[in-house]
This record gives C-alpha cells, structure tokens and sequence, in this order.
C-alpha cells in the first residue's frame, strides 16, 4: 500500500506536469489579461516541456530509454543536454519578444539549474522531482506571498515517495531540493523580483 501511495504521488508531482502548471500560474500572475496569460504559456510550454516530453516518449516508446521519468543514471544525460537547449532557446525567445520578467527568470532559473544537474549527473544521481517541486514551490511563495507557503509540503511528501520507492536516496531527494532553490532565490534576486 506505502509503494501504491508514493507511485501516485511521484507521478501526480511529475516534472512535467509541475512545470505546466508553473507555467500556467507564473503567466496569469505576471500578465495583465488572460489572452497574454494563455500567449505566454503556449510559448514556454512548446519552448520547454513538449520537446523534451515529445523526445522522452519518442524514446521509450523504442525502448531506447526504461521509462518517462528516466531512473537510470547514465540514460539522463542527453536528456539534460536537450533540457539545456530548449531552456536556452526558451530564454532566448522570451527575450526577444519581452516576455514578464518572472517568466523570463524561471526560464535563466531552469537553464542553470539543467546545467549544474547536468554535471552532477556524471558523478551522481540527484532527484529531478523534489528538485522541481521546491523550485516551483519557491517560486509561488516569491510571488504569492504567505498563502502559497502551504505549498511546502509538498517537498517532504514528494521527497517521501521517491525515496519509498527506492528512485533516490535521503541525499539525492534533499539536494535536488535544495540546489534548484538556491539556484531560484539567487536568479530572482538577480532580476530584482525577491
């Protein structure tokens, strides 16, 4: 029943589904109207998550990779490769068309953040879920304030299921956590957004 419990979790708090609905509540905050909202999210989500998921799925539907949440160490490097050029390219794009500054940031926040996991990864293997979800939760809490601190505990929960399901060790799940929100905090400050 605990594996049951922590694959749900683990595959409700995905990465791929966190960063949407990152993408969608950065957008509607960041914009003045919902038309902007729903024109900023297509263009991160087809600049970040669909090439990446499209690749993932292309992927292990050949059997080239185990599964969509890539548990194998050696099997996430190109995925983090690829995972670098679209948020470059995301970063990029949003630029040039003067996207909100919070989206922007999250984009720089995630390229350094795929980076620096990427290089960890040759050595080690950090948790990418927890990661995300304390990135993202950092980010609502920066710019929600106070009501979105409830959203914290979905660090520990997440953090729970992952190591239940032996994905990732107490210090994997606790440095992905706390490396993508130092990285977050640093590259908001730097855009003047904390």
């Amino acid at each position: 029943m605990r594996e049951r419990i922590a694959s749900l979790i683990s595959n409700i708090l995905n990465p791929f589904l966190i960063g949407l609905v990152l993408i969608l509540l950065l957008s509607f905050k960041s914009t003045p109207s919902a038309l902007d909202a729903v024109k900023w999210s297509l263009i991160s989500v087809a600049a970040s998550i669909l090439p990446v998921f499209g690749v993932i799925f292309c992927l292990v539907r050949n059997q080239k990779l185990e599964n969509i949440f890539i548990n194998v160490r050696r099997q996430r490097t190109k995925i983090y490769l690829l995972a670098s050029v679209c948020a470059g390219v995301g970063c990029i794009i949003l630029s040039y068309l003067e996207a909100p500054k919070e989206l922007v940031a999250t984009f720089v926040a995630g390229l350094l953040a795929v980076v620096v996991f990427m290089f960890v990864n040759f050595l080690w293997k950090i948790s990418l879920h927890t990661a995300l979800i304390a990135a993202s939760v950092t980010v609502l809490i920066i710019l929600y304030g106070s009501i979105a601190a409830v959203t914290v505990v979905l660090v520990p929960l997440l953090g729970w299921a992952r190591i239940e399901l032996k994905h990732h060790s107490l210090a994997q799940v606790a440095a992905g956590a706390l490396l993508s929100t130092v990285i977050i905090v640093v590259v908001f400050f730097l855009f003047g957004l904390v």
